[in-house]
């Protein structure tokens, strides 16, 4: 179904379909657009590269590249139903978009809401271009989804900040050269006050260490996509402090508002990829005809089918100019306790196959072992499922706090 959303986003539509046509690299078809933080990985040949610049580069000059951004610091100022139609088309065509990472869907919106017109003017850019490759250092060991009890301190020293301390369950640390991170400036200030958001280099301009001991971390996955960071006399500009000194819990707030809102007029897409994948899976083990494996795909499918719908109604809501409510903790519980039982019903499906890892070096898993394995960790980024289920309760519900358990 294709939701007609009036003449202005259907000629919208229409162009996206036709730079796509006219634009198509082949050799592109079916690339991850985000397997780092660009398109390219360290096992593409020459011919690869040079077919990913010349699409960046297509890209670049129509501004689809962080289009969504204002057009006065270099996006096309698309709204989220322009935004959903794009993405909607660049996935039917089966090219990928280029994506800059949490520089464009978590720093930028950020720097643009709490920068100063000076910061916006020199990391803005560096963003879209993508100069700079950010990593978001906000967990910490002892604080779980505490984000506000950061221990990280940074320290004033003359026209930079020098910051110490530690983070954790970083994701892309090590594809990164820029890291944004809460810190503390304050330490006699409330909890929630003396806290400044800042943009940390992960090293000096001459490519030695800026004092970031960065440890990757091994999944269950036999994946290291996670780091942990210590930090020992880390060294930025005043000029990287988004919003000011001891004001970052605004910028943070507005960070995970992008972060967890996400995809979501279009995050069934992904899934529903995923649904048919695992319905051939089935047709090849001669399973579809099992009663049990048929319910399991008639649940995940109308799971898949809710997300969409639920898209729809977001993208009512922003086609009306209305902001979204609590739709962003509701969305993220659901997509990611989905995706965590579809895990189940995929590695339950091939069997004991599942047991069984690929051949090879190194700690590897197929398609569906990776499925069943990473999708746990959904339910614990980008906020924990419990934190959402908070969210829920207490700010759209109106239902009394969760009572502190005893010494807190």
């Amino acid at each position: 179904m294709e939701l007609d959303l009036g003449d202005e986003l259907r000629s919208f539509r229409d162009e996206i379909r036709t730079f796509l046509a006219e634009n198509r690299i082949e050799q592109l078809a079916g690339v991850d657009p985000q397997p780092g933080f660009t398109g390219q990985t360290e096992d593409d040949g020459a011919s690869r590269a040079e077919a990913w610049q010349q699409w960046e580069a297509a890209l670049a000059e129509q501004r689809l590249i962080c289009p969504q951004w204002p057009e006065e610091v270099g996006g096309r100022g698309l709204d989220g139903v322009e935004m959903a139609v794009l993405n909607e088309e660049f996935d039917r065509d089966g090219m990928p978009r280029v994506i800059r990472g949490m520089g464009e869907s978590l720093v930028g919106p950020s720097i643009i809401v709490h920068g100063s017109d000076e910061q916006r003017a020199h990391f803005l850019p560096r963003i879209i271009d993508g100069t700079d490759r950010y990593c978001q250092g906000f967990s910490e060991p002892d604080h779980g989804s505490d984000l506000a009890g950061v221990e990280t301190r940074a320290v004033v020293d003359g026209d930079e900040v020098i910051v110490t301390g530690q983070k954790v369950w970083t994701s892309g640390a090590h594809l990164a050269n820029t890291m944004f991170t809460l810190c503390r400036t304050d330490p006699d200030a409330p909890k929630h006050r003396g806290l400044s958001y800042v943009l940390v280099p992960m090293k000096r301009e001459d490519g030695s260490s800026n004092g970031i001991d960065l440890q990757p971390l091994r999944q269950m996955s036999g994946a290291s996509g996670f780091c942990q960071e210590f930090i020992e006399g880390a060294r930025a500009p005043l000029f990287n402090v988004i919003g000011g000194l001891n004001n970052g819990w605004r910028v943070a707030m507005t960070t995970l508002g992008n972060e967890r809102g996400g995809r979501a007029t279009t995050m069934h897409l992904r899934y529903e990829r995923e649904f048919w994948e695992l319905v051939e899976t089935a047709r090849k083990q001669s399973a579809a005809d099992d009663r049990l494996v048929r319910q399991d795909l008639a649940w995940a499918y109308s799971q898949v089918e809710l997300m969409r719908y639920s898209g729809l109604r977001l993208l009512s809501t922003l086609a009306a100019k209305r902001e979204p409510g609590p739709e962003a903790s509701v969305n993220k519980l659901f997509w990611s306790e989905y995706h965590k039982r579809f895990g189940n019903v995929a590695i339950n499906l091939v069997g004991a196959q599942g047991m069984i890892r690929p051949e090879g070096t190194g700690y590897r898993t197929d398609r569906w072992q990776q499925v069943f394995l990473g999708s746990r960790a959904g339910t614990i980024f980008s906020g924990t499922s419990e934190i959402q289920r908070n969210i829920i309760a207490e700010r759209a519900l109106g239902l009394p706090k969760e009572p502190l358990a005893a010494g807190q």
